[in-house]
């Protein structure tokens, strides 16, 4: 059985692809579980060795799960790594010393620098960031009720590694709105299929209460101008939430309005 598998979940990522294996080249095996990218992703991760897996996306936690189990009969441990982040040497070491303790853990959590518009960020809640994705087969899941910013299920303890990814998170600003609109709009989906209805405290106070935890409590300002502006922008987003939501529950009100009794 192979020690250790590394998985890179990619859709449309031939930019990145080819520096994200390299980076995982320490790992007894390669997969790239891929949602049907229309690039040269899957020629590309072939040609460096890796093998392909590909699989319709429907949401993160699926993903990670059915990757997690095409992989659990053949290696020891999963390490997943997105196409944008590296593994720098020093945590390719780590994460042998983790697996060298075998049992001893069923997952471990890795720091994470993120480097947004190529800055690092240290604040704001962007570090140290720990991801959960050095896994034992057979010993950690992802919660399926989780469908956007998976959560890791584990039958055991968790490690942690100090050791960064790096995560070069986004290189332009309409990157980070468009990821962040995906987010808002999941996220008032979930609130609305919990039947949470919009108050108008949330359209005022939680924006400014989520800009003071980023900017103060998570100490955006130790990022100067930078963590001020990624500090209002999250809490933009937030605004945007409970604007989607208030359009959802007005559409499903108009439409039990319209429907006959």
């Amino acid at each position: 059985m192979t020690r250790l598998t590394a998985v890179i979940l990619t859709f449309n990522e031939e930019a990145n692809i080819a520096d994200c294996l390299a980076s995982v080249a320490f790992a007894d095996a390669r997969v790239v579980f891929d949602s049907g990218s229309t690039d040269r992703t899957a020629e590309i991760a072939r040609e460096a060795g890796a093998s392909v897996i590909q699989r319709p996306f429907d949401n993160y936690a699926n993903q990670r799960n059915a990757a997690l189990e095409s992989v659990a009969g053949s290696s020891a441990w999963v390490l997943f790594v997105d196409a944008d982040e590296r593994v720098t040497p020093a945590l390719a070491a780590a994460v042998r010393r983790a697996v060298d303790q075998g049992d001893a853990y069923a997952g471990w959590r890795i720091a994470r620098h993120n480097y947004i518009f190529g800055k690092l960020t240290l604040g704001a809640g962007w570090y140290p960031d720990y991801q959960t994705r050095l896994l034992r087969c057979g010993a950690a899941h992802y919660d399926p009720e989780r469908k956007v910013h998976e959560v890791v299920l584990l039958d055991g303890p968790l490690g942690t590694i100090d050791e960064p990814f790096v995560h070069i998170n986004y290189t332009r600003f309409d990157q980070f709105v468009a990821k962040q609109q995906r987010y808002t709009a999941y996220e008032a989906g979930i609130l609305y299929e919990q039947g949470v209805r919009p108050k108008l405290r949330n359209f005022i106070l939680q924006p400014l209460r989520h800009f003071r935890w980023r900017f103060i409590t998570l100490k955006g300002y130790r990022d100067g101008l930078h963590g001020l502006r990624l500090s209002a922008l999250m809490a933009w987003y937030e605004l945007r939430k409970y604007q989607l939501l208030a359009a959802l529950w007005r559409d499903h009100d108009r439409r039990s309005a319209s429907d006959p009794q």
